[in-house]
């Protein structure tokens, strides 16, 4: 049999497979224009042509290895180094939550409730850098702080910023959520995507999230609460007068966290759904 890209989809749609990789085949594709530097049209008009094993040496080589490594359940974007967030291509490792689609509905909704404005915003466990560095680009906020725990999470989302801002347009540091920040500096938005996993269902995940992400991303401790109860009650002393906070939540955290940031002072509480139709974003004005 000739070799050709078709064949060498199915080849790695089938070893992915095997693996118990849930979306194989769109896995094997995407691992397939990588190692090709294609896309899909013209893999779909290439793709039965004879390839020129000699020509090709490396690409395939290159392709068969990506597929031996998503096959132990290493995440493609992690193979890859890119996920695609906001319609923006951001850089990510193994120190970083990779980016969902869930979290779009955050940033498209202070997006829209900010328009034309330029807040000064503090992102809280930057993770990649996605919701703050999305904010700078697609909303020209020019104020914005991205914090996080973790030193190799912040030099993913510095890389993130100079990729698609340049320099000097967000500012960056390393701190336990408010513990490193002045607290005479106020901000008008605080968003957050915290740690909100309860710690006993991490083990139920999918080995992809569960082995390769980073655990300080995952883990809310015991109910997943944990980072929800320290955002509502340290957020008052470093947000202004009639300021918003937004916070991404689980399916079925709404209720709960609400009432952390309602007894934390806070007003006018909305809970916003995602595309799935399930609860994704609490936000709150503070008082």
């Amino acid at each position: 049999m000739s070799l050709t890209l078709q064949v060498l989809l199915e080849e790695g749609t089938e070893v992915l497979s095997k693996a118990g990789v849930t979306e194989a085949s769109l896995d094997a594709k995407y691992l397939l224009f990588e190692a090709f530097e294609t896309d899909m049209t013209h893999f779909l008009l290439d793709r039965n042509q004879r390839l020129s094993e000699e020509d090709n040496a490396s690409r395939i080589r290159n392709y068969r290895a990506m597929i031996e490594t998503r096959s132990q359940r290493i995440p493609l974007q992690q193979i890859t180094g890119s996920c695609e967030f906001m319609g923006l291509e951001f850089f990510v490792n193994e120190h970083v939550l990779i980016p969902r689609q869930d979290t779009e509905t955050l940033v498209e909704l202070v997006l829209k409730e900010y328009k034309g404005r330029k807040p000064a915003v503090l992102d809280m466990c930057t993770g990649s850098g996605c919701i703050a560095v999305s904010l700078a680009v697609l909303g020209g906020f020019d104020r914005v702080t991205a914090v996080d725990v973790s030193k190799e999470a912040l030099k993913a989302a510095q890389k993130n910023a100079e990729n698609l801002l340049g320099h000097g347009s967000i500012t960056f540091a390393e701190s336990d959520l408010f513990a490193s920040l002045e607290e005479q500096k106020k901000f008008d938005v605080i968003v957050s995507n915290p740690p909100y996993i309860p710690t006993k269902i991490i083990e139920g995940l999918q080995p992809e999230v569960r082995d390769f992400e980073p655990m300080l991303a995952l883990d809310g401790k015991e109910d997943g609460l944990y980072f929800y109860r320290r955002l509502a009650d340290e957020s008052r002393r470093y947000i202004q007068t009639g300021g918003a906070v937004y916070f991404e939540i689980g399916y079925d955290q709404a209720e709960a966290v609400s009432g952390l940031l309602r007894a934390a002072g806070f007003a006018g509480i909305r809970i916003i759904k995602d595309a799935a139709g399930l609860d994704r974003v609490v936000c709150a004005i503070y008082q």
